[in-house]
């Protein structure tokens, strides 16, 4: 699949005068300045994040109501119910409620509606059963903003409710006694991207501050918000990149029981890092809401025997195994329907649908079809009386607004900018791919639909020393607006010991002037041509450390090629480029 590099174009004066300020690499400077820090002050802040840089937790709309409340339920003996969505954000936000609260108040359960039974968000059964059990305030986590007519139920029933969401609020918003939300308008939180369990955590900090606890109270609970945060993928800026700094800290020295757990049982032994729990802790903990019951993600989370830990740490593993075998057969079957849609090649848009395929992996078979065809996605399935699915978008396309233009021909819908779900009947799926195909169609930029590979900077051989890997290396918990630093290095050529391994990959040995490096290049074994009779090609890479036999190397991980005499034309969506040559 044909890739568009691009790079974004900076001020130099800024690089200049940051880089005499802090004395270092001006590539460096380059890169700090295209990511909005442009002074010593920012740059302080970025690579010496502080607790003490997080906002205070009053300043979030309606937080001084959710604590008045809280208090008046200790103060009134009332049994409160930490409610939480079956995903990473959600299981672990409640996870740290719940054993906050039961530190300190004895009347507290948890519920975590079960994924086919209920679906997504409050649910009627949560609500019957806070109703059956003598909870008088459900206080929701990651969910509960679009839950306007079931927050009205509860209500009915003399069941308070405290919204805790970073979901995109509508026009109309839920009658809770609270909602904390610092994407609805007239709250001036200054930071809006927090996960779901980055506004629990504030609520956990005020409640802290209220009943005069200990400054650390709350950070007890950073290696959870660190998981939430990875796996939720929102931006690693401002206090989500202070939280996930913090939080990997904690994972790395004193994690819960049920994070050591997970890591035990991967094998995972050196320093963990943001994308291990990305790609270990994340996949796990979600199969247990895809596979089964969610529920054992928290019983997980909030258990403090390292044996029991264990034990359940098994049982996500195992729905993780069979969460993988279903998305493999799913994939290859969407992946066969697409190949006999003759007109898909013409289309800015993949619906697919069948009936049997299973509902907790569509989202991540949506995300493995745009890998092999880049264009927004849906994947649907059976449900009962209806169909339903999750939906992918390609980067830079608003999935969401895609989807409300078709709200007619829903049930329901909600999500983000990149990703989202949607119910609808049967009898409207064909009339749904028609207007979301034509909606795609008439609003996408057709770049849009080219992958893109944002180059940070162009360097040369010489540039990659040690000190150098370090800096990018401080620059770490990468994620969503501050990702690995990318290089494009010119006209390099093969040493001749290049080679293919396992079929698929490309193990590297290049050269440029007088010096050499290796590199490995994932996936890329259909790219090897390129590098035949040593001719010049330009490659995207970052720079990586590869340990063997106890000795630690520099090496380059290659994620693109291209021959050195192919120019790309300058484009003009989000950036333009500035005398990239590839």
């Amino acid at each position: 699949m044909e890739k568009r590099w691009t790079l974004p174009e900076w001020d130099e004066n800024k690089v200049l005068q940051l880089q005499a300020s802090l004395k270092v690499n001006r590539v460096i400077c380059q890169i700090l300045v295209q990511r909005g820090i442009d002074s010593y002050d920012k740059a302080k802040q970025f690579f010496r994040p502080q607790l003490s840089d997080l906002h205070s937790p009053w300043l979030m709309k309606d937080m001084d109501k959710a604590v008045a409340r809280i208090m008046l339920a200790f103060e009134n003996n009332e049994k409160i119910l930490v409610y939480g969505d079956y995903d990473v954000d959600g299981t672990t936000s409640v996870a740290c409620l719940f054993q906050f609260l039961q530190s300190i108040y004895p009347h507290v359960g948890f519920y975590i509606p079960h994924r086919y039974k209920e679906g997504y968000g409050i649910s009627q059964l949560g609500i019957d059963y806070a109703n059956e059990n003598n909870y008088s305030l459900i206080i929701s986590l990651d969910c509960g903003i679009k839950s306007v007519e079931l927050i009205q139920y509860a209500k009915n029933l003399n069941i308070d409710f405290i919204v805790c969401d970073h979901h995109l609020p509508d026009k109309i918003l839920p009658p809770a006694v609270a909602i904390l939300n610092p994407k609805q308008s007239n709250c001036n939180y200054p930071y809006k991207d927090l996960c779901g369990c980055g506004v629990g955590f504030k609520l956990i900090t005020a409640l802290s501050e209220k009943l005069q606890l200990p400054e650390s109270a709350p950070f007890e609970y950073l290696d959870l918000v660190a998981c939430a945060i990875a796996a939720d993928i929102v931006p690693i800026t401002g206090e989500n990149r202070v939280l996930a700094y913090y939080g990997l800290k904690k994972v790395n020295e004193k994690p819960c029981a049920g994070i050591k757990a997970l890591l035990q049982l991967a094998g995972m032994q050196k320093e963990v890092r943001i994308n291990n729990l990305v790609f270990i802790i994340a996949p796990r903990v979600n199969a247990a809401g895809r596979m089964d019951d969610a529920k054992k993600a928290v019983q997980l989370f909030i258990e403090k025997d390292i044996t029991t830990a264990l034990q359940l740490a098994e049982m996500l593993h195992n729905d993780n195994t069979d969460r993988k075998e279903a998305d493999s057969s799913i994939t290859a079957e969407a992946l066969a329907l697409i190949e006999e849609d003759k007109n898909h090649i013409h289309k800015c848009s993949t619906v697919v649908y069948k009936e049997h395929w299973h509902k907790g992996v569509v989202g991540i078979v949506a995300s493995r079809l745009i890998e092999k065809h880049y264009k927004p996605t849906i994947v649907l399935t059976k449900s009962g009386d209806y169909i339903t699915g999750s939906a992918r978008s390609v980067a830079g396309f608003n999935l969401y607004e895609a989807i409300y233009a078709c709200k007619d021909y829903l049930i329901g819908y909600g999500g983000h900018f990149a990703a989202a779900g949607l119910t609808l009947k049967a009898e409207n799926l064909h009339a749904f791919s028609n207007a979301f195909e034509n909606v795609v169609k008439e609003t996408i930029h057709p770049n849009l639909l080219i992958p893109e590979i944002i180059i940070d900077a162009i360097i040369e051989l010489k540039d990659i020393t040690q000190g150098f890997y370090n800096i990018i290396n401080q620059m770490e918990p990468f994620g969503p607006d501050n990702m690995q630093p990318v290089f494009m290095l010119k006209e390099v050529t093969d040493t001749g010991y290049s080679k293919i391994v396992k079929n698929e990959h490309i193990r590297f040995v290049i050269k440029q002037d007088k010096l050499s490096i290796t590199g490995i290049g994932f996936n890329m074994a259909h790219q090897f041509h390129l590098l035949a009779n040593q001719n010049p090609v330009n490659l995207v890479c970052t720079i990586d450390e590869n340990e063997y036999m106890g000795e630690k190397n520099l090496q380059i991980r290659v994620i693109d090629m291209k021959p050195a005499h192919k120019n790309i034309s300058e484009n003009g969506i989000t950036y333009r480029q500035k005398n990239v040559q590839a």
